[in-house]
């Protein structure tokens, strides 16, 4: 069963909550992050330190950690943060598109994460985790929330949606890009005992929906803190990591989508000609063409989008081989495009869904890349029978909105 527990979180005053709040450090480049530079409470000068060094800084060196840390201590001293007294839950609504969806941000437990309690679906990448890791252990701190789903709980529900109706948001603001963000603090003791013991005896798994890299570089950080002999009760800070656990019926997962650099040496005719042998390939239009079922795919080259869809028998139906991103990846990027591994391959990039298709039109526009091409997305089902399995998906699989901020709450070891 799924272990939690409320801390005592970091974080800012009532009304710098959304001068503070930021995107997930890995959702923006380091250009996007100087914009706000001349913010002073803006947190990408804790997790994106080197806004404030020189440009062209290694953004791994470890100048960029120790100014992180720095920049956080000077948060609190400048009283543009706090730590609350007593170990509180947090409940953090999301509306965006008039759709909403409500977390529970907890720490979850390491020991569930190294057990498979918390369930993982994407392979992460040794150079990201240590990003992560020299973080956190400069910075004493897990400024990033890992997003968590599990079945829904009526229980769970029902004391969520009773402490909203029954008490003032501790923060409610409309970002920049109009998701509206609301948190309450349950800092009421039975009631953060009482939600504690649900999870314990009533959720058997959460799953990562976002943040697998936060997540493992938490775990290893606790590990070396406990080859330390850190740890002596077990339920040290460390032992836990930040995390926003949101029931699965309020979530949507997006499109992914792929853009490639080039065309393997071949021509866009002959690239056109090649698709045909594992799929149905449209006449040409001008209009963005965004899959409506799955297995059909949009595929943009040379100032045209051409609807893709795969051929009956050319992909298997396990529940991987299933997957429009699998599909894509065994068909096109690897089969014709020697493409082999997605996430060390420089020639393949990733879009999220929430930039739009005119983002994959402009990156291909732009002559940096030859082709883009745009995927049905993934479910939630999906995504869960893969945990269950112990497998794992192609990476970049799944892309969630909208992301919880950073700022708003952190976890302090």
């Amino acid at each position: 069963m799924a272990k939690i527990t409320p801390f005592k979180g970091l974080r800012p005053k009532k009304e710098l909550a959304d001068k503070v709040a930021t995107l997930p450090y890995d959702v923006v480049s380091v250009e996007e992050a100087r914009a706000f530079k001349n913010n002073p409470y803006h947190f990408y000068h804790v997790t994106r330190s080197e806004i404030d060094l020189p440009a062209g800084i290694d953004v791994h060196s470890l100048q960029v950690y120790e100014k992180a840390k720095e920049n956080l201590d000077s948060m609190v001293e400048d009283k543009i943060m706090f730590q609350d007294d007593e170990p509180c839950y947090y409940i953090y609504q999301l509306v965006m598109d008039g759709r909403s969806q409500t977390g529970l941000v907890c720490g979850s437990s390491i020991e569930d994460y190294n057990k498979g309690i918390i369930k993982k679906h994407e392979f992460t990448r040794p150079e990201k985790e240590l990003d992560r890791i020299n973080h956190i252990k400069n910075t004493r701190a897990q400024t990033g929330i890992v997003f968590l789903a599990y079945n829904d709980n009526e229980d769970i529900n029902k004391i969520i949606e009773d402490w909203k109706a029954s008490h003032q948001p501790e923060y409610d603001f409309t970002a920049e890009d109009g998701i509206r963000h609301t948190v309450w603090v349950v800092n009421d003791y039975p009631k953060v005992s009482t939600i504690t013991q649900i999870f314990d005896q009533q959720v058997p798994a959460t799953y990562i929906a976002d943040g697998h890299h936060r997540a493992a570089s938490a775990a290893r950080v606790a590990e070396e803190m406990n080859e330390s002999g850190l740890n002596i009760t077990g339920e040290e800070s460390f032992n836990y990591f930040i995390t926003c656990i949101f029931p699965e019926s309020q979530l949507k997962i997006m499109d992914y989508n792929r853009v490639v650099k080039d065309l393997n040496g071949m021509s866009a005719a002959a690239f056109l000609d090649a698709l045909k042998k594992d799929f149905e390939v449209s006449t040409p239009v001008k209009e963005a063409i965004k899959p409506a079922q799955p297995h059909e795919f949009g595929m943009y080259l040379s100032g045209n989008w051409y609807k893709l869809t795969a051929k009956s028998g050319t992909f298997t139906t396990d529940p991987i081989g299933v997957l429009d991103v699998s599909i894509l990846q065994n068909n096109i990027l690897s089969k014709l495009l020697n493409i082999n591994d997605p996430r060390t391959d420089k020639r393949v990039d990733f879009v999220g869904g929430i930039r739009g298709l005119g983002e994959l039109e402009k990156r291909v526009n732009s002559g940096d890349m030859a082709a883009a091409f745009s995927c049905y997305p993934v479910s939630l089902q999906q995504l869960f029978a893969i945990a269950d399995s112990g497998n794992v998906m192609p990476p970049k699989s799944t892309w969630f909105e909208p992301k919880v901020r950073d700022g708003l709450v952190v976890h302090l070891i």
